[in-house]
């Protein structure tokens, strides 16, 4: 009387991981950018410094938004089947 998973269970718990971690390093990843943002803003750091450093970060969000957006969607296909 074992639990049985299908193919579809195991892959939405592995997206659903996946997508944790990657929040999860996207978190870790803020947290150590502050101190070089204080570092800029201690040294003077122009605007245009400041905002540079402000789209890197950005788009490194947005590496993680993006594909747990594609992955809820991937998850709502497999669901549907």
């Amino acid at each position: 009387m074992g639990m049985s998973f299908s193919p579809a269970d195991l892959l939405k718990a592995f997206l659903r991981i996946g997508t944790v971690l990657i929040v999860l390093n996207e978190i870790r990843g803020f947290i150590i950018a502050a101190p070089v943002f204080y570092g800029l803003y201690q040294a003077g750091g122009s605007l245009a410094a400041i905002w540079l450093a402000i789209c890197a970060l950005g788009g490194i969000a947005l590496s993680v938004i993006i594909p747990s957006i594609a992955l809820k969607k991937l998850a709502r296909v497999q669901a549907r089947q």
